[in-house]
């Protein structure tokens, strides 16, 4: 498009030289003749000392947040935030494609993955095409590809939305990120309706949110700032009414397994069969009682079904009675997933990375009274060094045995890691093992399991890598455990051939 029709939202603009522009980029090695050069201050580079690449590889046309120390021949449109400017030029260049479908943005603490995963796959059952972009990825009619980030990038969200769009789909579920909303990644996004999960303290530190009113703030902007039609509120976290307060959204929906609400849950009660485990519960809608029987551990399980059933059935009318029906038969990647073991034990695969949710898992774990309850887990490096402190003390509250590994641990040292979280273990007497290997402490683990044990790998989730140094490794720890098990039964088996 011209440049005077891609910089239509942007103003007070100066005279603009009459100029195509075929691509929008904020990295100056993509840059050329036909770009525009967006100038983003990062936390490690500032996009504005990048220009003078961007033009000698041929680009002539720069947004930036200061004047440019360029040739005469190079326009610069001058805007006081770059990065909303990207993400609403993003927006433009890409035609406004969250207009053209209806934009389901979830955001929380906990429970986005699960409560997105939920709802899109309710959608895509009941006939109406659904995509997904989130931590598990994006994923559009049964493909799947990685994300770098929960909440992409301006550019590759506005053109993965139009790519969805142009192939049919009609609904989008989008993980919404405290980080997306702090650096302005979905401005210029027009959502269809947005819910909140919960709030705890995560994610702030040094690299992240300065407090936790800022953490929670950054959350609020998706429900003040983006004129959805419809709200859904999970009213069980403490901090709804925070998150609600100066809310104007003119449907608002309240979700709860505690109290009054227009969703709600009763008769909770996990199960288990030889297969696999979850938890059962009553949904009533309007007056009227449901069963759902939902293959997922846990009671925060029963929120994130609720929020994903009202939207379902609320905003896009599909039947109370299909939607519980459907929620019976949906599993996702990573949360909550249940392995049988051959000796009689069970796997649980989750990405339970902080105090809180893994003291959730692992009291969810405990109701289906395991033997012994044995907890896998490290913590990523780079981040939060008070959620080790918080994770070590969960786990031997509420685990019989310990087995401490590496997470992510990107540049610092992992034994290093371990040590911290063995600290706050130490005190309480809970048995601990240390294996700096995530792998070879699987197989560890596998080989301590006897009939009726639980072994809970947190952490890692969905993740199909492990980040060692500034590498990231293939790391699948589903198939990690398929590999092991397949091993120990070729064994056998030429044990018995003998």
């Amino acid at each position: 498009m011209t440049l005077q029709e891609l910089l239509t939202d942007l103003s007070p603009l100066p005279p603009l030289p009459a100029r195509e522009i075929h691509a929008v980029t904020d990295h100056s090695a993509h840059a050329d003749a036909d770009s525009l050069f967006v100038c983003i201050k990062g936390a490690r580079v500032d996009g504005h000392t990048l220009a003078r690449d961007a033009y000698d590889r041929g680009c002539r046309t720069f947004v930036a947040e200061y004047a440019l120390s360029l040739p005469s021949d190079a326009c610069v449109i001058e805007a006081p935030d770059t990065r909303r400017a990207l993400a609403t030029l993003a927006c433009r260049f890409y035609s406004d494609p969250s207009h053209k479908m209806r934009l389901i943005g979830i955001t929380g603490t906990k429970g986005k993955t699960t409560t997105a995963h939920l709802l899109c796959a309710l959608l895509n059952r009941c006939g109406i095409p659904c995509g997904y972009i989130g931590t598990n990825g994006i994923t559009s009619q049964n493909v799947n590809r990685p994300t770098r980030n929960t909440t992409p990038d301006p550019l590759t969200l506005q053109s993965t939305l139009s790519d969805m769009q142009k192939s049919g789909v009609q609904a989008v579920v989008i993980e919404v990120s405290s980080q997306a909303l702090m650096q302005e990644r979905v401005a210029g996004t027009h959502f269809d309706t947005v819910a909140f999960t919960n709030l705890s303290l995560d994610h702030v530190g040094t690299s992240e949110h300065a407090s936790f009113t800022d953490y929670r703030d950054c959350k609020r902007k998706l429900f003040l700032n983006f004129d959805a039609r419809h709200a859904v509120w999970n009213t069980d976290s403490p901090y709804t009414a925070e998150m609600r307060a100066g809310c104007r959204i003119p449907h608002q929906i309240t979700c709860s397994r505690e109290a009054d609400a227009d969703f709600r849950a009763t008769a909770i009660r996990p199960f288990r069969t030889p297969t696999h485990a979850g938890i059962a519960f009553d949904l009533i809608a309007a007056g009227d009682t449901y069963p759902v029987t939902l293959p997922l551990v846990g009671e925060c399980n029963v929120e994130n079904a609720l929020l994903a059933a009202a939207i379902a059935h609320s905003v896009f009318d599909l039947p109370a009675e299909r939607v519980s029906h459907e929620l019976g038969s949906i599993r996702v990647a990573g949360r909550s997933e249940w392995i049988p073991l051959p000796n009689g034990a069970a796997a649980v695969i989750d990405y339970a990375h902080n105090g809180d949710s893994l003291r959730s898992i692992l009291s969810s774990l405990r109701a289906y009274a395991p033997h012994r309850l044995i907890c896998l887990f490290g913590s990523v490096g780079e981040r939060s060094q008070l959620r080790r402190a918080e994770l070590g003390r969960v786990a031997a509250e509420l685990a019989d045995l310990c087995v401490l590994t590496s997470d992510n641990p990107g540049t610092e040292a992992p034994e290093a890691i371990i040590e911290e979280i063995a600290a706050a273990i130490a005190p309480t007497g809970t048995p601990c093992v240390k294996i700096p290997d995530r792998q070879t402490a699987i197989e560890q683990a596998l080989t301590l399991t006897q009939s009726g044990d639980i072994l809970l790998l947190a952490g890692k989730g969905h993740e199909e890598y492990q980040l060692i140094g500034k590498e990231k490794r293939p790391f699948s720890e589903r198939l990690i455990i398929a590999e092991i098990l397949q091993k120990r039964k070729e064994g056998a088996q030429a044990w018995q051939s003998v």
